[in-house]
């Protein structure tokens, strides 16, 4: 469970390896293949983020598939050295960058880049979610039309972090997580 395959686009089959003791949860290949057959016409040439980027599993696949930049929010400096490691192996450095920061001290002040797609997909057990759209919506992260992916325990209520700001797009459960789209209301 050290490394992460890409699924589709130009890089489909290839493997993103990360050390043991860095205890990432990446997103599972089949919520992947759905989230990504769901993103299919939205991320073509899209501005992305990928906020709680951990082994880097959804941004990857994002670029893979046709994304046109992708913005990597990472904490831990040694996943940060990893996916800078991963975007130079995979030739991205002119379409991804990595900030070393959390994803909330981004996400609480005014957007500097907006963005098409919006991944988020924090440590579980946390209150994450619930900021992180709250946050979104007020500092005008996400361009009009533009959705946001979050991924979250299956015990969790939608509405303990999904406001009514919100309309949930799509919705699904896979084993114990859930996971979905949502965008903005006008």
């Amino acid at each position: 469970m050290n490394q992460v395959r890409i699924i589709g686009g130009v890089w489909r089959g290839r493997k993103i390896h990360f050390r043991p003791t860095l205890q990432l949860r990446p997103t599972l290949d089949a919520v992947r293949e759905t989230v990504f057959n769901w993103l299919m016409f939205e991320i073509q040439d899209a501005h992305c983020l990928d906020a709680f980027a951990g082994s880097g599993a959804l941004g990857f696949e994002a670029l893979s598939r046709g994304a046109k930049s992708m913005v990597f929010v990472e904490r831990e400096r040694e996943v940060v050295f990893e996916l800078k490691k991963h975007i130079k192996l995979l030739e991205a450095t002119d379409r991804a960058q990595v900030l070393h920061d959390t994803a909330l001290h981004i996400l609480e002040k005014p957007a500097q880049q907006q963005f098409k797609l919006i991944f988020l997909d924090p440590p579980f057990g946390k209150d994450f979610l619930k900021q992180s759209l709250d946050a979104i919506k007020k500092y005008g992260h996400l361009l009009p039309g533009g959705m946001v992916y979050f991924e979250a325990e299956k015990a969790l209520n939608l509405a303990e972090f999904i406001s009514p700001d919100w309309e949930v797009y799509r919705h699904k459960v896979m084993g114990e997580v859930q996971f979905g789209l949502v965008n903005l209301l006008n």
